[in-house]
Formats: structure tokens, C-alpha cells, sequence
């Protein structure tokens, strides 16, 4: 550790802060900035972390309708400057995309979503029980109709801001 980085002693009779970015103590709630699951004072989101592997693969190879909405909607903060994740472990699921500042995932159901119409409503119900908001668009919608996603993706995240500015 450089002498710039060495910490300085807690004076005495106060607690010891936890390690940055680290849950703290067990039982205790952890507070982490907005891209690393925290927002106001909520704590870390958990997550099967037998996932992370599998949501790196999920990132080297997307659908064309992931890949539109990342490149043309979503990425480097273009989107209203919020800063969203692809392929995000949350809990035990893998979310298309995550912006925890919004505490909001964007799931893009393809041909196969068809059939899982029960688990993904599990999967809502579970996260929306963490305080996250779950928006989903189909393929067809992304490729074809990009500009009404895009509107209607506005509209949901003044609402959910209109929340959050008021807690």
C-alpha cells in the first residue's frame, strides 16, 4: 500500500467503518453505490454467483435484438445517462439489462418466452419483491419498432423516478 493510500486509525470509542465496497458485518446492511447494486441507503442485491460465468457467455454472444437495443438505446449512458449492465445476476435469474440506480431490469423475450410465460412471471414476482421494477419487450418490438420501446421505456422510468424522488 503506497503511504497516500494507508488508512487512518479510527479514533477511539467509534466504530470501525467496514471495508469499502464489502458487505460489512453479517447481519448489517450494506450500503454500495448505485452500480454495484446499492441506491439511498438499500443494500446489496444478491446473487448466485454460479451465474456470473454463465452471464459473461451470455455477453459474448447476444441476440440481434439485445445487440440493437445496447448499441442504439442503452449503452455508454445513452439512455437519460443512466448507466445500465447487460446479462446481470440478480437473485438467481440472469437479466437481459440492469440499472440499479433505477432498480429496473429490461428483459427482451424472444421466440422461446412463448413457453416460459410461468416462469417469467415467477421471475417478475421475485424480483419486484426485491424493489426492482421488471419492463419487457419482445424481440419483434426491439427490431421493428425501436422508436415506441424507446417512448414507452421514457415514460416508465419518469414514473419510476417520480417514486424513487419520492421516498
Amino acid at each position: 500500500m503506497m503511504k497516500s493510500e494507508e488508512q487512518t486509525p479510527t479514533p477511539p470509542g467509534l466504530p470501525n467503518p467496514p471495508a469499502p465496497l464489502s458487505g460489512g458485518e453479517p447481519g448489517e446492511e450494506a450500503c454500495f453505490p448505485p452500480d454495484k447494486g446499492g441506491l439511498r441507503g438499500v443494500g446489496f442485491i444478491h446473487y448466485d454467483k454460479k451465474l456470473t460465468a454463465l452471464a459473461r457467455e451470455n455477453r459474448k454472444n447476444p441476440t440481434a435484438a439485445e445487440i440493437k437495443m445496447w448499441n442504439e438505446v442503452l449503452r455508454m449512458r445513452h439512455f437519460s445517462n443512466y448507466k445500465f449492465s447487460r446479462q446481470k445476476p440478480i437473485a438467481d435469474f440472469i437479466v437481459d439489462f440492469y440499472c440499479a440506480e433505477l432498480r429496473l431490469v429490461i428483459e427482451i423475450d424472444g421466440d422461446s418466452h412463448a413457453e416460459a410465460v410461468e416462469y417469467d412471471a415467477v421471475r417478475t414476482a421475485v424480483l419486484n419483491a426485491s424493489g426492482i421494477s421488471v419492463v419487457r419487450y419482445t424481440n419483434d418490438e426491439i427490431l421493428n419498432n425501436l422508436e415506441g420501446v424507446y417512448d414507452d421505456l421514457v415514460r416508465r422510468v419518469e414514473q419510476i423516478s417520480a417514486g424513487v424522488a419520492a421516498q
